[in-house]
């Protein structure tokens, strides 16, 4: 990427649903942008798409995050960057049914795509930002880092890791005036659920928003002082119970059985 007086972004997990969703957003605002993902098809569509509706710059940077040589190939290229001042770590998938029944690989590839990449990644950003004493991080997490259901073990608790450590960084780095987000949404419409053939016919409407609408309040929410943002008034309430002690694991053990229940009713009539 060109040198450039304009604020610069790298979005992982670009290619499709929040990632691609923060890419329009900030390409609307004036970023040049750094396309992560695996699909370098999709990521230079994305970004032909792009370029052609917005006077920036955008570049595209295929890597398997779930691979060593991935994350250190992005860590490369964010230390050769003039400036950094976004870096949105949002490459993540999900796996479907119990954790002994899972591969093993497969939940360890969550660890890394979830966790390590971002440990990385970010390790790589900071560096920059601290010398400019300005930048921004989002971490994308999920209300499940919160609310744990049976059969998502890995995807909640490497979730739950991107709160603590976002929380803990701002900590460490607000004294050089950056900003740490860790966005936990809700249910969205996007690919994402999409592959994990989630049955939204079982989940009401209400509870869905849009990937544009995640990306939208999450950037406008930076100018808050919380770390932690849950887009949505609904799942800031539910939140906040889900949080209380006693009575958040009684309302995470009814849900979990009103879920089963609906899934297996759906099942049944389907």
């Amino acid at each position: 990427m060109k040198d450039s007086t304009k604020p610069v972004a790298l979005i992982t997990g670009a290619s499709a649903g929040l990632g691609e969703a923060f890419a329009w957003q900030l390409a609307a605002r004036g970023f040049d942008l750094i396309l992560v993902a695996r699909r370098r098809g999709k990521l230079a569509s994305l970004a032909q798409q792009l370029s052609r509706k917005n006077a920036i710059n955008v570049e595209i940077l295929p890597a398997d995050l779930s691979t060593d040589t991935g994350i250190r190939k992005v860590g490369k290229h964010i230390r050769s960057l003039d400036h950094l001042d976004l870096l949105v770590n949002d490459a993540g998938f999900s796996l479907r049914g119990k954790f002994a029944e899972q591969p093993i690989e497969r939940s360890l590839d969550m660890l890394q795509v979830h966790d390590k990449a971002c440990v990385c990644l970010t390790h790589a950003a900071l560096p920059g930002m601290i010398q400019r004493r300005s930048g921004t991080i989002i971490n994308v997490s999920s209300t499940s880092a919160f609310a744990p259901l049976a059969g998502s073990v890995m995807y909640s608790a490497t979730k739950a890791f991107l709160v603590n450590f976002s929380k803990a960084l701002q900590m460490e780095n607000r004294q050089y005036g950056i900003k740490i987000q860790v966005l936990c949404p809700g249910f969205f419409h996007s690919e994402f659920h999409d592959v994990m053939r989630v049955n939204k016919k079982a989940i009401p409407k209400w509870m869905f928003t849009t990937a544009e609408e995640v990306a939208r309040r999450s950037l406008s929410a930076l100018r808050r002082k919380a770390v932690v943002f849950v887009p949505g008034f609904f799942y800031q309430v539910a939140m906040f119970f889900v949080r209380l002690p006693g009575l958040g694991d009684w309302l995470l053990l009814t849900s979990s059985r009103i879920v089963r229940k609906r899934r297996e009713a759906f099942l049944t009539v389907h």
